[in-house]
């Protein structure tokens, strides 16, 4: 089986090449959702302060590590600051309490949610996180929902450019000209809602044709065609053998015509809940 590869971030630390989504796993079916995808073989969990589980995330990391004896530094764990939280000040505060949430040394990848742009605070907050990184309380700081303009607005602002930009991504919605600007940037692009939820096109021929020649699932057909693409998909399920499955993906690769054709499926209503980051906001 194929290792599938590593990202190495723009500040020289690296992420898994697919990650375990957890919204929303909430209570002791979470912590216990969390600690059978790290024993599948996950090493990056993604979680948010609005999603009201980082204790459950901390929890389930904690004693995944406590069982195995594997060192802290191989699971990376990420969370996101609010819209609420976007003033510099209270910024700062919020990487603080999601610290203490998860119960963990430090934070790997803190990520501002959405950019909530009529907001104007967006540049407040990616200070904070870059304060943040330098007092060691986060170890990578990214962004999530950016659309390229914002991206260069920041960089510009503080000269940091974000490792992640974590984005609405699936054959529905592939953002083909947003990962461009990631690629020019040097920001690695997370998906979040990979496989496209209700809408996920397990049917479509480029995607079923591509499953039974493969000899694979529709759904590890899509992760598959994000690896191969760069991204890093976060998947969630509470299923242990979906989440063994959701990451099994070194065994078989798609050809370029396959990832064309998946690539295709591309439509300009594409996005799952019309959450356009220039106008949807999220507090």
């Amino acid at each position: 089986m194929e290792a599938l590869p590593t990202h190495v971030l723009n500040d020289d630390h690296s992420l898994p090449s697919v990650g375990f989504g957890t919204y929303p796993l909430v209570g002791e079916q979470g912590t216990a959702a969390v600690r059978s995808a790290l024993e599948a073989g996950y090493r990056l969990v993604d979680s948010a302060v609005n999603y009201e589980n980082e204790g459950v995330v901390g929890r389930g990391v904690r004693e995944f590590l406590a069982a195995s004896g594997l060192d802290r530094s191989e699971v990376t764990v990420q969370t996101k600051l609010p819209g609420r939280h976007h003033d510099y000040e209270r910024a700062i505060a919020s990487g603080y309490e999601s610290l203490a949430r998860l119960g963990l040394d430090r934070i790997d990848v803190l990520l501002i949610h959405w950019p909530n742009p009529s907001r104007g605070l967006y540049l407040e907050a990616w200070r904070a996180l870059v304060e943040l990184r330098e007092r060691g309380v986060a170890r990578s700081i990214g962004v999530s929902n950016f659309p390229a303009r914002l991206l260069r607005e920041i960089i510009a602002d503080t000269g940091v450019t974000p490792a992640v930009n974590q984005v609405e991504m699936h054959p529905l919605f592939p953002q083909e000209e947003l990962r461009a600007a990631h690629a020019d940037l040097g920001i690695v692009t997370q998906a979040w809602s990979p496989l496209g939820k209700r809408q996920a096109p397990f049917e479509a021929p480029a995607v079923a044709d591509a499953a039974a020649r493969c000899g694979v699932s529709p759904a590890q057909v899509i992760l598959r065609w994000h690896v191969q693409l760069g991204s890093v998909p976060l998947p969630k399920s509470a299923t242990p053998e979906r989440q063994v499955a959701n990451l099994a993906l070194g065994s078989f690769s798609l050809d370029e015509e396959e990832m064309r054709a998946i690539s295709a499926l591309a439509r300009p209503d594409g996005r799952l809940f019309g959450g356009d980051p220039e106008t949807h906001e999220e507090m």
